[in-house]
């Protein structure tokens, strides 16, 4: 399963409301819902949490990638969000062990007997995407739903220059666990 089929502009917003990682989750949870991905926001919440447990998502540059295994997954997809707030996230990439996140690739995987092959292509295919300082820095800088897919889908040579990359430290390792 493939980025290019289940992205969707309709599970993208650009103005996560939400001060703290709980609302942020919440705040998506409850677009999932309405958009037909999952059943139950409470279960789907509690299942990314569970995961949380396991280790950060946080993954530098201001990208957060939380992600589970959910039985109220009726369709998967990433919802993907820019918050209008700086989030408090986990994250192995500071001292501290937090960083300030923006971004949001809220992974939303069936817990069925494809999720371990479906969430591994997926996750592997978005990381490979997010390891490219100028896509980062142009995904942060995005003003649109569409421009947010075009510039997850595209390859590399399409991205171009960016005048100034972010100052933030780079990706260097999702430390995320399976």
């Amino acid at each position: 399963m493939p980025l290019n089929e289940i992205l969707n502009a309709d599970i993208i917003d650009l103005e996560v409301q939400g001060n703290t990682k709980d609302e942020v989750l919440h705040y998506m949870a409850n677009v999932l819902l309405k958009n037909g991905y999952i059943n139950d926001v409470d279960v789907f919440v509690k299942d990314i949490y569970e995961r949380e447990a396991e280790g950060p998502t946080g993954m530098g540059s201001g990208i957060s990638i939380p992600h589970g295994k959910s039985f109220s997954v009726q369709k998967n997809g990433i919802m993907i969000g820019k918050t209008v707030n700086p989030i408090r996230w986990e994250s192995s990439m500071s001292d501290d062990g937090f960083q300030d996140s923006h971004l949001i690739f809220l992974f939303c995987v069936s817990a069925d007997a494809e999720f371990a092959r479906n969430h591994m292509m997926l996750l592997s295919e978005l990381a490979g995407k997010l390891g490219n300082d100028v896509r980062v820095t142009k995904l942060s800088q995005a003003s649109s739903k569409e421009e947010i897919l075009d510039l997850i889908l595209c390859e590399d040579d399409q991205l171009g220059e960016v005048d100034q990359l972010l100052n933030e430290e780079e990706i260097v390792d999702l430390d995320i666990d399976f």
